[in-house]
């Protein structure tokens, strides 16, 4: 027999869809115009695979096995479970590009504080250096469990029933089984 929580289910799914579409329209907006001596640098490099991520996570189709619902609450209850997986992982692939994107951009603004418009001397050297090792180093801190620890805040600071949504375990498992 159903929990009768399947309107808090459908609930969520539309919240983390919400979210995932949120993400996906930030990512789509970057822009970025390296010089041809530019493109390859780690930055720029970094901004175009956040940018294909957020493409191939929409290309990824869903795979549910469990049909139709119909009127059946307790189809209902495993249809919409499946669903916040699915969409749970999306949004975690999502924010982890985001916050990847997000780095590259603040790369991208402090290279181009330091270089005012000129090109690259001997001058800029050391400051380059620092960016770059700057990125690298918040880039290492973007672990998966960071990555699903800011979600989760965000969520439960809007106060969204969590009660369902997958584990980092989890959300783990399905990427390596895509």
């Amino acid at each position: 027999m159903s929990d009768g929580l399947n309107d808090a289910r459908a609930i969520r799914v539309a919240e983390i869809m919400n979210d995932f579409r949120n993400l996906q329209h930030y990512l789509v907006q970057i822009r970025a115009s390296p010089t041809a001596e530019e493109y390859y640098l780690e930055g720029y490099s970094l901004l175009r695979q956040c940018a294909s991520e957020a493409q191939s996570i929409l290309s990824v189709p869903f795979a549910s096995n469990t049909g139709t619902a119909g009127g059946d609450p307790e189809r209902q209850k495993q249809q919409l479970k499946v669903i916040i997986t699915d969409a749970a992982v999306r949004r975690f692939q999502c924010q982890r590009a985001y916050l990847r994107a997000h780095a590259g951009l603040r790369w991208m603004n402090s290279r181009n504080s330091i270089l005012r418009g000129q090109k690259p001397n001997a001058s800029h050297l050391h400051a380059l250096q620092a960016a770059d090792s700057t990125l690298r180093m918040e880039l290492l801190a973007l672990t998966d469990a960071h990555v699903e620890q800011s979600l989760r805040n965000q969520d439960a600071a809007q106060g969204k029933w969590l009660g369902e949504d997958p584990s980092l375990a989890q959300i783990q498992h399905v990427l390596m089984s895509r």
